[in-house]
């Protein structure tokens, strides 16, 4: 009779257990292995003996919403803490929907990254995080609800909603507001010519060359210290900068002494076009000081003044640049006045002016040999007029310094035939590159200044310039297309593009402060490529899918921006 019987046996090796299994029969009344298998090692076993994990189910879909711009814009506007002084000036009807703060803040974020009418900004807010952060349904944010609350807020409740806003950045961010940079520009707008009801869209002199169309003026005051907004006013676009600037001198100075608390080293800094000698008397009875420029050929005593007789600035601050410094009288006040001669604006003003002069050149070789050619050889047809042909010439030498380098006429011959003469004055050429060309008169109150200094903070007036070619920038925070015609919506429509433009620029300055230098181009476009990513997978029994949800891959660049702007606290937990 023959037994089997298996076991598990382990073995020493080397001081280490292993483990086998084997069947044993008795043979002759002994036992014997008649078979045996390896195991392995405990960890072995375990192994074996954990079932494999069962496979993760497939995703259902993948839902992708931009998540960069609009977070950093929300997190600055809510250390501005836009809405809730927007309805404390401006308090919410009734228990149900979003208040004006609210929707104005929607708004301005639109604004800020993906400007968009009216009807279409719920689309764009679907795509966003922002139903997630600011618990808004896009259904809420159609056409007739924004117009609904912008029509609650009136002109007094825009400066208000302004002047706290301005002290809120001023005092968490610590503004510098020692220079402060004044200037106005205008927008055109699509208003219909026969509609009357509003007032403030006007033609005038466009600065886009769009005179054809209805133009809204914009003033802004800004920060030299990141080029922050701190007051604004809307005008009519006919009306002369010089003339705004007088309208709005009380409120610019009340605006100062409420954000300066009283402080007297505020230096403004405005252009020429602001010129008057009322402006000036009230600027020097405010608060501030001022530097500003003159128009030159105004003042042909300062631009007659030889370049060997000026001194030639620090090279590590202004390269390349000389300046003669005098005092005038100058809008009835005494001043200090700088001249100052630039090489590089030399340069480009003359390379611009020799192109212009080349232009001017073949025009009237052209219109003197089709004249000569009509003369030799007669067409038929109607022979040029007199009246005509001196159109012609005027229309060519129109420009800048035209007139005075050429000289034209147009003579009558025989059989109403005409003939043209012209000659270029290079003694007015010579002129021009020796008393104009690269050369700024300023003047300002700061005696005290150094010429660096003086020139340094005028030329800081570029700020404010680059301020209104970026609200004309149709693709981040343009102040077009205008879709409203009052006043009153103009009025709010104005009022979030600013809030908008105080918003990027505080950005644009953090980021600065921390190292990263970008323009507010370059930071929205790259903040806006960090998209959050919602992952759906199907849940047992029916239940609701689970949610798994990540940040697209970051370069290193926006890994310093989440970094410097803390974004991450938006992510879902």
């Amino acid at each position: 009779m023959t037994y089997r019987m298996a076991s598990l046996t382990k073995k020493l090796i080397h001081g280490k257990p292993y483990y086998y299994l084997r069947e044993c029969q008795r043979v002759h009344g002994k036992p014997k292995i008649v078979w045996q298998q390896y195991l392995g090692s405990a960890e072995d076993l375990a192994r074996r003996l954990t079932p494999p994990p069962s496979p993760d189910p497939a995703p259902q879909k993948a839902i992708v919403r931009e998540f960069g711009a609009s977070a950093a814009c929300l997190a600055m506007a809510q250390q501005l803490d836009l809405v809730a002084t927007i309805d404390r000036h401006v308090p919410k009807q009734g228990a149900q929907g979003p208040s004006v703060g609210q929707y104005l803040l929607v708004a301005l974020l639109n604004r800020c990254v993906a400007p968009r009418s009216k009807a279409r900004i719920g689309a764009w807010f679907d795509a966003t995080v922002l139903p997630r952060l600011l618990h808004l349904r896009p259904a809420q944010l159609t056409s007739q609800r924004f117009w609904d609350n912008m029509s609650r807020v009136d002109e007094a409740a825009i400066g208000a909603i302004e002047r706290d806003v301005s002290a809120a950045a001023v005092a968490r961010f610590g503004l510098d507001l020692r220079c402060l940079l004044f200037d106005a520009t205008n927008f055109f707008t699509f208003v219909d010519s026969f509609n009357r009801r509003p007032t403030l869209p006007q033609r005038g002199h466009s600065k886009e060359g769009r005179a054809n169309l209805r133009l809204l003026g914009l003033a802004l005051l800004v920060t030299s210290d990141g080029d922050i907004p701190l007051f604004h006013h809307v005008y009519a676009g006919n009306q002369h900068d010089a003339k705004t600037f007088g309208s709005v001198r009380a409120d610019l100075t009340r605006r100062c002494r409420e954000l300066g608390r009283g402080a007297s080293d505020i230096t403004m800094v405005f252009d020429k076009g602001n010129n008057s000698k009322k402006n000036l008397a009230a600027v020097g009875k405010g608060p501030f000081h001022f530097v500003g420029s003159l128009v030159p050929t105004q003042h042909p005593e300062l631009l007659a003044i030889d370049r060997k007789q000026m001194r030639r600035l620090d090279k590590t601050q202004l390269p390349a640049v000389w300046s003669y410094r005098t005092h005038k009288n100058v809008f009835g006040m005494k001043c200090t006045v700088l001249v100052t001669f630039n090489r590089r604006l030399f340069k480009a003003q003359d390379k611009t002016l020799r192109r212009e002069v080349a232009k001017r050149r073949r025009k009237l070789h052209a219109l003197q040999h089709a004249l000569e050619s009509h003369i030799d050889q007669p067409l038929g047809g109607r022979p040029p007029t007199l009246a005509g042909t001196h159109n012609r010439v005027r229309a060519i030498l129109t420009g800048r310094h035209m007139k005075e380098l050429f000289t034209a006429t147009v003579e009558p011959g025989a059989h109403q035939l005409l003939t043209l003469n012209w000659s270029f004055d290079q003694d007015a050429w010579d002129r021009l590159e020796r008393t104009l060309l690269g050369k700024i008169v300023l003047f300002t109150s700061h005696d005290e200044w150094t010429d660096e200094q003086i020139v340094r903070a005028y030329r800081s007036q570029s700020h404010v310039e680059a301020t209104f070619r970026q609200m004309k920038d149709p693709h981040v925070l343009t102040f077009r297309p205008i879709h409203h015609w009052t006043d009153q919506k103009l009025r709010v429509h104005a009022l979030y593009c600013v809030l908008a433009l105080m918003v990027l620029n505080l950005l644009r300055r953090k980021l600065a402060q921390a190292g990263i230098t970008l323009s507010t181009a370059r930071m929205i476009e790259r903040l806006a490529e960090i998209r959050e990513v919602a992952v759906l997978f199907p849940s047992a029994g029916g239940a609701k899918p689970h949610v798994r949800t990540v940040l697209s891959d970051l370069s290193a660049e926006q890994l310093a921006l989440v970094e410097a702007l803390d974004l991450a606290r938006f992510r879902t937990p």
